[in-house]
């Protein structure tokens, strides 16, 4: 039972989380310039299948070592030091 309520608390959490994000507003872009919606797809799912098993391989390996109030804090700052950098246009 708590396999099933992790994966669909994570199944919401990210299908929120990426709802009109800019990795989504890109992969309408390129479905949008005659491009194999399939292969659009495909190339996408690939993607965000790569960096989700590298965020759970990482976010696994901090736990063991570090307290979850430190990653929580560390994720934040680097959330927050992306969306500066966006702002400053150096990222």
């Amino acid at each position: 039972m708590l396999y099933w309520k992790a994966v669909s608390t994570t199944f919401l959490l990210v299908l929120l989380a990426e709802l009109g994000d800019k990795t989504q507003l890109s992969i309408l872009l390129l479905a949008a310039q005659d491009k194999p919606a399939w292969g659009v797809f495909l190339g996408a799912a690939a993607a965000l299948l790569v960096t989700t098993l590298l965020a759970v391989l990482i976010g696994a390996g901090l736990a063991r070592y570090l307290p979850i109030a430190y990653i929580q804090k560390g994720a934040g700052a680097a959330f927050i030091a992306i969306g500066l950098l966006l702002l400053w246009g150096r990222f």
